[in-house]
């Protein structure tokens, strides 16, 4: 290089205006639409993505956003939520819940990754787990097979378990088909079981009513945005009433007050779903990718919530835990 050309491009570099622009990193936009309450980035399931996503190259406020929309147990606030995240020009939809993927299959094009929104073909979400069809994937239900295990842990715990108490989300289809399984699994062990529906935040009082005219033995938690949502209503009924609460999904409510959980490790799903949406971004289509079904699971068990209702666990189940709580 000639000393004038040199001395001209040293200047270039250190005058403003004089920098040729470089052209900006791409950010990748996902965006979050739930029934209930949003995915926090310090939430099990946010950092389980997060970590997903940072193994796959994406790094958070750097070429990866987040944009969050949650309808707080509302479904009727589903679309418009749905067609903010369309209007906010987001690469692909994490969408969980029932509501949130039947939505995001009428109201939009965009790739949509499906979580926690039961079972995908029993719903219609999709024509088969191998070839989903349309704009939709994920990881799909697998509670004809968790149902009679969860009783049946149940069961080991209380062994005077005659009723249990069914807590589910009744305006959702999905959440009334694992309802239904569980209902068939129940019966199958002999346990009785009362149902008890609710559609709204408004509808637990009068549930927690019902149960405490008619007390069961446990209450049977089955997991969506809106159960969740008030999962702290739910646990200081379970308390005050001294009824043991099992939970299907997230494991961190045991950690809360819950007396047990048996559910897909949310570490490995969320890695899954990271992986989905990697794919997306790299140019896969949602059709060409199959629904995927967890193959972890995890059984945690509350000992300190045990002795405050005087089970006794059996040793034989306190050997298969895989996390303790004292």
């Amino acid at each position: 290089m000639r000393r004038r050309d040199f001395i001209a491009a040293a200047v270039a570099a250190i005058i403003p205006g004089r920098v040729a622009a470089q052209p900006a990193a791409k950010i990748f936009r996902v965006g979050m639409l739930t029934r209930g309450g949003p995915i926090s980035d310090e939430s099990p399931p946010g950092l389980a993505l997060i970590r997903g996503l940072a193994r796959r190259g994406y790094t958070l406020h750097h070429n990866l956003a987040f944009e969050r929309r949650a309808a707080m147990g509302r479904s009727d606030l589903v679309p418009r939520l749905l067609a903010e995240l369309v209007a906010s020009k987001v690469d692909v939809i994490l969408a969980i819940s029932y509501p949130a993927a039947l939505a995001s299959k009428k109201g939009t094009t965009l790739p949509v990754v499906v979580y926690s929104a039961g079972d995908p073909v029993a719903t219609g979400l999709v024509e088969s787990l191998a070839q989903p069809g349309g704009n939709l994937t994920g990881i799909s239900d697998v509670t004809v097979e968790l149902s009679p295990k969860r009783l049946e842990l149940l069961k080991e715990i209380t062994p005077d378990l005659h009723r249990v108490a069914m807590l589910w989300n009744a305006g959702d289809p999905a959440m009334t088909a694992r309802y239904k399984v569980s209902e068939a699994a129940a019966k199958v062990l002999g346990i009785s079981v009362e149902p008890v529906g609710v559609r709204a935040p408004e509808d637990f009082d009068l549930a927690f009513a019902g149960m405490s005219r008619s007390k069961p033995d446990a209450i049977f938690v089955v997991a969506d945005g809106l159960t969740l949502l008030n999962r702290e209503r739910v646990l200081n009924f379970a308390v005050s009433n001294r009824l043991p609460a099992v939970y299907e999904e997230f494991d961190s409510i045991v950690r809360e007050g819950g007396l047990m959980c048996y559910a897909p490790d949310v570490d490995e799903t969320f890695d899954r779903i990271a992986d989905l949406i990697d794919r997306i971004l790299k140019g896969a289509k949602p059709q060409d990718l199959p629904f995927e079904q967890p193959t972890r699971f995890r059984l945690v068990i509350n000992l300190k919530r045990a002795k405050e209702l005087g089970l006794s666990i059996p040793q034989s189940l306190l050997l298969r835990a895989d996390e303790l709580i004292e």
